[in-house]
């Protein structure tokens, strides 16, 4: 026997001793085949492999058995234990191999293969032997990668559960409730699923927990903000290019909706996609094409999209800044992401969640949040959602000595506590309404007006104000009086 090849552990399950015989007789002078067991009856082979399932590579079984458990129920027991252990299966029923009802059965039931017990040499032998031993060596190479399977699997079942361990949708309110229950009905469709919700509020964690909660959940998931990457790169970047398609193209490039081939891409921020893109991203949708730049051949793809938007598509569609049509292609399904404020009963559950996984990176126990300081956050208008708080969590671990008062929260939201909140009525006197926003100009004018007004405030002097300002007193005065803050 090679040294590199592994021993073949064999568990014999056969009440005839004439039988026993002429299998042991059949591996004889083959030191890799290794009868380790045998057993004259079902339930003995069932305890023993439930004993140790790992030391049997291949069971060789008669068909018919005492004991009652026998035939294709046996082979389903065994499967239970171990789907990856090997079956191989020698009966007297027939020996005709035409014998396809009989075949059926066994291979349905769980069996690798199946052979008589009565060749032409019958006083010596099963079978055919070196049929027989080439069975029971592909069998042993089947059980091999089934294993190597189930680990890889295994494996990726643990990083996926990791991920969403780590990336947990936290809160019991309503509007999160309703939020699970569509991210439960919709994991396991193809149709495309349209995400709505503020900036900051977890769109994306959303989309992770579509995928990674789906039978999709082991193959590709490609993020992609359409709002980061410059309108001319967009299409390069979503469907790649060959060698060759330009300047400077010199290699074939996969683009993100080939890399999310039999998986999920997330398209966040989809309303910032450019026209020429929106075109080409309806094919994908229609199609399940994508036309990479310098190819003559579309090239086909089964991708299912998630899509992320902060914006008013509707509104878009008007001003022709998005297609119409792929608006009713990604407006399938949808979720709404709740805004923070939407959710205050979430807040607590959010703050312990974040201060637990920073007090983990950071190495120090975890403080008590005092119950004035936990009201006053719930209190507050969130403009920047789940983001903002998460950054204030953090920016007061640095500031707080020991448990977390009311006053290191305050310190850690800022000045605009002090002052006014950012709340409607603030947005209002900024930027105007929706129906009516203010000029770039004017907005900017009014931000200048508030800052200068929130530094003055907070300073001795003007000269001392313009030194926090980081402006010479000529300046600082001149700006004053453009402002209409100084006569």
């Amino acid at each position: 026997m090679n040294q590199d090849e592994k021993k073949i552990n064999i568990l014999l399950i056969e009440d005839e001793s004439f039988d026993e015989q002429r299998v042991r007789n059949t591996f004889r002078g083959q030191p890799r085949f290794h009868i380790r067991e045998t057993v004259s009856n079902g339930r003995d082979g069932l305890q023993i492999l439930s004993a140790d399932p790992e030391g049997y590579d291949v069971i060789i079984m008669d068909y018919q058995i005492s004991g009652g458990l026998q035939g294709s129920e046996l082979i389903r027991e065994i499967k239970s234990i171990d789907p990856s252990l090997q079956i191989i299966i020698i009966t007297k029923m027939t020996i005709n191999q035409r014998d396809f009802t009989l075949a059926d059965q066994l291979i349905n039931a769980g069996a690798y293969w199946f052979c008589t017990k009565y060749p032409g040499d019958i006083e010596d032998y099963i079978y055919q032997p070196t049929d027989f031993i080439l069975s029971v060596r592909n069998a042993y190479e089947k059980r091999e990668l089934e294993r190597s399977k189930l680990n890889v699997e295994a494996k990726l079942g643990r990083s996926i559960a990791n991920i969403l361990d780590r990336r947990p949708i936290v809160g019991e309110s309503p509007a999160i409730r309703e939020m699970e229950e569509k991210i439960e009905k919709f994991k396991d469709t193809q149709a495309t699923v349209l995400i709505f919700g503020p900036s900051g509020t977890g769109k994306e964690l959303v989309a992770t927990h579509i995928h990674y909660r789906s039978k999709l959940k082991n193959e590709p998931f490609i993020t992609v903000n359409c709002g980061s990457i410059p309108s001319d790169l967009i299409e390069s970047e979503l469907f790649g290019y060959e060698k060759g398609a330009f300047t400077g193209a010199r290699d074939s490039r996969k683009g993100f909706f080939e890399q999310a081939d039999g998986g999920s891409i997330f398209l966040d921020e989809i309303g910032e996609l450019p026209l020429n893109a929106q075109a080409k991203l309806l094919r994908v949708l229609q199609e399940g094409e994508i036309d990479k730049i310098g190819r003559k051949r579309a090239h086909r793809v089964n991708v299912r999209v998630i899509a992320a938007t902060n914006s008013n598509l509707e509104k878009a569609v008007m001003n022709r800044n998005f297609r119409k049509d792929l608006y009713y292609r990604i407006n399938v399904l949808r979720i709404e992401v709740p805004p923070l404020t939407g959710r205050r009963d979430d807040i607590p559950r959010l703050t312990d969640f974040f201060i637990g996984n920073f007090c983990r990176d950071m190495g120090r126990i975890k403080p008590v949040i005092e119950e004035d300081a936990m009201e006053f956050l719930q209190s507050l208008n969130w403009p920047g959602n789940i983001r903002e708080l998460k950054n204030v969590l953090q920016r007061v671990l640095f500031l707080a000595d020991g448990n977390i008062d009311l006053a290191s929260i305050k310190m850690a939201v800022g000045g605009r506590i002090d002052d006014q909140e950012l709340d409607g009525d603030y947005r209002l006197m900024l930027f105007g309404d929706a129906a009516e926003p203010l000029s770039y100009q004017d907005v900017l004018k009014n931000v200048k007006m508030e800052y200068f007004k929130y530094v003055r405030d907070r300073a001795v002097s003007d000269a001392e104000a313009a030194k926090k300002m980081g402006l010479a007193p000529p300046n600082f005065h001149r700006m004053l009086k453009d402002l209409g803050l100084k006569n």
